[in-house]
């Protein structure tokens, strides 16, 4: 996934540094070190709209429902197979073949987002997989937000994912969005956040609710 600039340590510094840079770096992203990566923080992120997810619905379709077993508690998923078909029966694949089961939440960035889903825990892996092609949409990148992590190019997503903490349409259009967390995004906030995280949380286990 494209790095965000280092620099970036405050929504405040986020705004400075949109300011000055040159409209092709919101659109493409700045490079990172050969990892997947999001476009630099966006100016927006200063004005958060905290919507509380809705709680997971006891209607809801099993085999579109994801439960994480985190380091900081139970976090439920709802898949979007409407908006994103391929995406969605990527995350229930690797999530069935174990791929997910202790992978680090390896970037964390306050107020913007919590990365994981590289199996070298540093943004710079994938599965074996092939890459996938994009279904981009116009849902909006919200609180709890599951969308998909990827390069400069837009059809490069694979296995890495990313959960909005907040309000982030900048990057609407432009990122796989596949699921909503619909309960425990408490377990989300408490991520230790940092670029990269220090001994970083992680996904014990990741399980499509048909399957339990």
């Amino acid at each position: 996934m494209t790095e965000l600039d280092p620099a970036i340590k405050s929504r405040g510094a986020a705004r400075k540094h949109m300011a000055a840079l040159p409209k092709s770096d919101l659109s493409q992203g700045a490079a990172g070190k050969g990892g997947l990566t999001l476009p630099p923080v966006s100016g927006r992120c200063g004005s958060l709209f905290l919507l509380t997810p809705r709680k997971a619905d006891p209607m809801a379709d099993p085999e579109n429902t994801l439960i994480l077993e985190t380091t900081r508690g139970k976090v439920t998923i709802a898949l979007k197979p409407d908006l994103a078909p391929n995406h969605v029966a990527r995350i229930k694949e690797l999530a069935r073949e174990g791929f997910y089961d202790g992978i680090v939440f390896h970037r964390v960035i306050e107020d913007f987002m919590a990365q994981c889903g590289c199996p070298k825990g540093t943004g710079t892996g994938g599965s074996r997989k092939p890459d996938l092609k994009q279904e981009f949409s116009a849902a909006p990148h919200v609180r709890g937000t599951c969308s998909m992590a990827r390069t400069s190019d837009p059809n490069s997503a694979n296995s890495q994912f990313f959960i909005c903490f907040g309000d982030a349409g900048f990057l609407d259009r432009q990122y796989t969005v596949w699921g909503q967390v619909t309960d425990g995004m408490d377990a989300i906030d408490a991520l230790k956040r940092g670029e990269p995280v220090r001994n970083p949380d992680s996904i014990i286990s990741m399980k499509v609710l048909a399957d339990l």
